[in-house]
């Protein structure tokens, strides 16, 4: 069977400009409806996490109404395949090799580790020179800027994506005291940044690169990534 790759974050909090602590985590839709597409397809999914930590569920996207009337679903399937999964694989030992896409889910904790994690820098070089998917959803592709080599270069500079925007980081009411905004940190590092309307389904899609702008993107990217797969 082959398999995808998901990787989470291990933040559970977000340090503020203001010395505050944001508490995050996963957002259960954002883990929940790619697991339950890529699945359906038949492909197995596993999970993995810098050092293997488990993330806590944010407690946000388990809120009808900042998450929708379908996020008791979500919560529900995520804490499942979280649960028969058992524990996470650890980032710094997992190998491309063995699986034919890899998957970044939000919350955001991407913007708090993953942007600078450098075995996932080195993962998501490995993934796209073999050609593999990447998908990444909301601030999952926060987790994107990880991958800058040694001399500064971003991997996907120049690249058509779309990530959580700055108005919707304002409407969430995260933008006042965030250390930096995503979609500005991805336009400032070269990306061509496109974003639709707030919280809409919006998703991009460039060569092996699968985005989505925000949770409810999160089914339609894991869509377009199954029927590439099956090309």
């Amino acid at each position: 069977m082959s398999k995808i790759l998901i990787v989470m974050s291990a933040a559970n909090t977000w340090e503020r400009t203001d010395g505050s602590s944001y508490p995050t985590g996963y957002w259960a839709e954002e883990l929940a409806a790619p697991h339950e597409k890529f699945v359906a397809a038949g492909y197995g999914v596993d999970f993995a996490s810098p050092g293997g930590v488990l993330q806590e569920l944010d407690k946000h996207s388990a809120d009808p109404a900042l998450a929708g009337p379908d996020c008791a679903r979500y919560v529900a399937h995520a804490e499942k395949a979280l649960r028969e999964f058992g524990p996470l694989l650890k980032l710094d030992e997992v190998s491309i090799d063995d699986y034919v896409a890899v998957v970044l889910p939000g919350g955001h904790g991407p913007v708090v580790d993953l942007f600078q994690d450098a075995d996932l820098g080195r993962l998501l070089f490995a993934a796209d020179a073999a050609g593999k998917l990447i998908g990444a959803v909301c601030h999952g592709p926060a987790a994107l800027l990880s991958a800058v080599d040694e001399d500064g270069k971003w991997l996907f500079a120049g690249r058509e994506l779309t990530a959580f925007t700055d108005e919707e980081e304002q409407m969430f009411g995260t933008a006042e005291g965030a250390p930096w905004l995503l979609a500005s940190r991805l336009r400032e590092m070269g990306a061509k940044h496109s974003g639709g309307t707030a919280y809409e389904a919006f998703t991009i899609q460039d060569g092996n690169l699968f985005t989505g702008q925000n949770p409810a993107s999160s089914a339609p990217m894991a869509d377009a990534m199954v029927a590439a797969l099956g090309k």
